[in-house]
């Protein structure tokens, strides 16, 4: 079976590894705000069992399945969560996979999320010689339409109410709605800049984790 390796990849700010048991309090606290909630499927109430299943089983098994790899993404001088990079539905025919990322609330408008996704399809592209990097967002998810066009994403059209998403309730709970998604792609030549080095200047470094 083909996957991916086990590695870590730093930029300048930022280093995307595998989760590990010490990010589970950080990741149940990421995983229940609202944000997080309202994009995206994970399960709610985030308890601490429920993250510490995804850091120590669930997250890796994407990687050692074939489907992709996960990346905790952290901050490279404080090494606090910082958020999530992973990506999915990967075809080895095609050399394509899917990218997904989330920012905790305290980190986002740094720029944090275009660095990690620019930083791992550069070495999807480079590494791993993929051809294809693909990205839905929920049409109302103009934070996350805003990294696609960042980090040179093409817009390639709707898939009309093809997802789900969530909306708070008065009383507090969570009720799934549909919504279009927006299709995003990225092609190697659509980072232009010199190797390792995207056309934002994103600098990166992959290294092989040793376990």
């Amino acid at each position: 079976m083909t996957s991916f390796p086990d590695i870590s990849i730093s930029t300048e700010r930022l280093v995307l590894r595998s989760f590990e048991e010490t990010d589970i309090p950080a990741l149940a606290e990421m995983m229940n705000d609202e944000l997080v909630t309202a994009w995206t499927s994970v399960p709610w109430p985030y308890s601490e069992a429920i993250a510490r299943d995804w850091a120590t089983v669930s997250s890796h098994a994407v990687r050692t399945e074939g489907r992709g790899i996960v990346f905790a993404v952290t901050e490279f001088l404080t090494q606090r969560l910082v958020g999530i990079c992973h990506l999915d539905n990967t075809d080895w025919r095609t050399r394509s996979s899917e990218v997904g990322y989330m920012i905790a609330p305290w980190a986002r408008g740094e720029g944090y999320a275009a660095e990690a996704v620019t930083a791992a399809a550069q070495w999807l592209f480079d590494d791993q010689k993929f051809e294809r990097l693909e990205l839905r967002t929920a049409a109302d998810n103009t934070a996350s339409q805003q990294v696609a066009q960042k980090i040179g994403c093409i817009s390639e059209g709707v898939l009309r109410n093809a997802g789900i998403v969530r909306s708070q309730t008065e009383d507090g709970r969570w009720a799934e709605i549909r919504t279009d998604l927006i299709v995003w792609s990225l092609l190697p030549e659509d980072l232009d800049g010199p190797d390792g080095q995207s056309s934002d200047g994103t600098d990166y470094a992959a290294f092989a984790d040793w376990h």
